[in-house]
């Protein structure tokens, strides 16, 4: 076990080393800024000042740290963070390929699936890191902004409408950073899959982000609501319901398990597809 995570310990300093690596904590702290600017323009804070008085709710005490943190959350965490998971992920196998250092690696008396499992653990952490760095970051960024108050969640396409005391609102809060992270390392899981197959590291990144964002399309579609329980997108969008007054637990457990299982049988197509890469040409 200690030579198990003086590796893991290897593998996130090489992960680390890199500058791109870093690329996403910069800029989600440059997008959440921007958002926070807009959200603080006299014509956005009126439109949802009206959303909450029309509910019959006091906008002086949820337009608050609470509130904003989960609208800069919501509105950047698919589009933004989904590039740089990809963007990551498809590098951890594809590029140490490229580079010509897993050749040397293959060399030591280590499996293939040793290896390809302390990479996915890192991928794995990375996703939960970048995660938490996002949510912490946007809650700090409210609070800095419009102080301490309510929480008012509002997300039409997945119908979750709820106002929160502060304390409920911030426990809440805090339970979507693991659900979340469990959201989005499918699209860690996808890039990761990818990266295992001979192809270039930007290729693993444009296809994975092809991917999301074709199921994206046909999940909107209206032709295909009857179908939208199928999508990937719209599993991933379960995280959400942790703010419903009354959380849908079978729906939710229903909602991971598929993610788990898609998550598993990605990996297992990435490992068969590394075991049998021939690295010596």
């Amino acid at each position: 076990m200690s030579l198990f995570l003086r590796q893991l310990a290897g593998e996130l300093r090489k992960l680390f080393a890199r500058k791109r690596t870093f690329i996403g904590f910069g800029a989600f702290l440059v997008f959440e800024i921007v958002v926070l600017f807009l959200l603080r323009l006299e014509k956005v804070q009126g439109t949802v000042r009206r959303v909450i008085e029309n509910a019959g709710y006091d906008a002086s005490v949820y337009l608050s740290g609470l509130t904003l943190g989960f609208l800069i959350v919501m509105w950047t965490v698919f589009l933004l963070e989904a590039l740089f998971l990809a963007l990551v992920a498809g590098d951890v196998v594809s590029k140490e390929v490229e580079d010509g250092s897993m050749r040397m690696m293959l060399c030591r008396p280590v499996s293939r699936g040793r290896i390809l499992l302390l990479k996915g653990l890192v991928a794995a952490l990375y996703t939960f890191a970048l995660t938490l760095f996002v949510m912490l970051t946007a809650l700090l960024a409210g609070f800095l902004n419009s102080g301490v108050g309510g929480l008012f969640v509002f997300a039409p396409l997945e119908g979750v409408f709820a106002f929160y005391d502060f304390w409920p609102g911030l426990l809440r809060y805090l339970a979507a950073v693991p659900l979340l992270s469990l959201s989005l390392f499918t699209i860690t899981a996808l890039a990761f899959c990818l990266s295992c197959f001979n192809m270039k590291p930007s290729a693993a990144t444009v296809i994975t982000l092809s991917i999301l964002f074709a199921d994206t399309i046909l999940k909107n579609i209206p032709y295909f609501e009857s179908l939208k329980g199928l999508f990937l997108t719209h599993k991933m969008a379960g995280w959400i319901h942790v703010f419903d007054y009354r959380i849908p637990w079978e729906m939710m457990v229903e909602n991971y398990a598929w993610l788990l299982a898609i998550n598993a049988t990605l990996f297992l197509i990435g490992w068969q597809s590394f075991e049998r890469r021939d690295f010596k040409s």
